[in-house]
């Protein structure tokens, strides 16, 4: 089984680096255009299936990668951005201001996002109706499954992944295994 990992496009909200975490907001025209470009790479390879965060957001970027493929798109509730807390909507500065420590009152622990994380790739793995699959969702959850999956040697805390990046999952030898990350080749300037 082979997993693409795609981030959203962009937002707004990304733009202005505003953390969004569970916020619904929808792409901007440049993340459309992102959605679109990957759609056109994607399409050279035989994909049977898109899985995508409800969030808006993710929702938009499956939904132009799926039409440009004629495959059918699923909703998964596991896929959702981590809850950022008090913390979703503000800056990068207004965070620091308001928490020092890097601790956001009421967030979704690491942890716990990661056990959600890969509830959803066993879903998915279990599932064996498709064997090349999209999955489009969001930088906190793509993070925790390279991190995870590499024993912290990228994602979560050492990697930025950018819109609408594209990395890549392998299940072989009863493991998943990860192959290139964060690739923005496809995206045009």
């Amino acid at each position: 089984m082979e997993i693409c990992l795609v981030r959203h496009g962009e937002t707004d909200w990304n733009k202005e680096g505003r953390l969004q975490g569970h916020t619904d907001i929808p792409l901007n025209q440049v993340g459309i255009q992102q959605a679109n470009c990957c759609a056109e790479f994607l399409k050279q390879l035989p994909y049977e299936l898109v899985l995508t965060s409800p969030l808006l957001r993710a929702k938009q970027t499956a939904e132009v990668i799926a039409k440009q493929l004629n495959v059918p798109l699923i909703e998964m509730r596991e896929l959702i951005e981590r809850h950022y807390g008090d913390a979703e909507g503000l800056t990068k500065e207004e965070r620091t201001i308001k928490f020092p420590e890097g601790n956001y009152t009421n967030q979704e622990s690491r942890e716990r996002l990661t056990t959600r994380v890969f509830q959803a790739l066993s879903l998915i793995h279990e599932q064996k109706k498709a064997k090349k699959i999209i999955v489009v969702a969001h930088g906190a959850v793509i993070n925790a499954i390279l991190a995870a999956l590499t024993n912290n040697a990228i994602g979560s805390g050492r990697t930025i992944l950018k819109n609408a990046c594209i990395s890549y999952l392998q299940f072989n030898h009863e493991k998943w295994i990860v192959g290139e990350y964060n690739q923005v080749n496809h995206l045009k300037a």
